[in-house]
């Protein structure tokens, strides 16, 4: 039971930094917490599924500059997955960094 209590409050907090993100980065625009909690799963998802596909070289927690891509692709295609978010490639470059950023100060282990 725990598990999903963690998993529900990673998603939340992972919406909420979308709305951040929506806010402060030009080019990324997120409309409403419904549609940032369904961009924070659809996100995870595609991330998953592109390191099942391509290895753990790719994951965006190796900090490399191709981890850095890969999230911008992800965050990028999510856009057409998600009512409400809208990305430019600037914007989904910008929004990697961030979210790559926040990340470093508050890992996932604790969210």
């Amino acid at each position: 039971m725990t598990n999903w209590v963690g998993a529900i409050i990673r998603f939340i907090v992972s919406a909420l930094v979308l709305l951040a993100v929506g806010y402060f980065v030009p080019g990324f625009t997120m409309v409403g917490f419904v549609n940032a909690l369904i961009a924070a799963v659809v996100i995870a998802v595609l991330g998953y599924v592109v390191e099942a596909l391509m290895g753990d070289r790719i994951s965006p927690q190796n900090r490399g500059i191709i981890g850095f891509i890969t999230a911008a692709v992800v965050i990028y295609a999510s856009q057409f997955l998600v009512e409400g978010l809208s990305v430019s490639i600037w914007g989904a470059l910008l929004a990697s960094l961030v979210i790559g950023l926040i990340d470093a100060f508050v890992p996932t282990e604790l969210r």
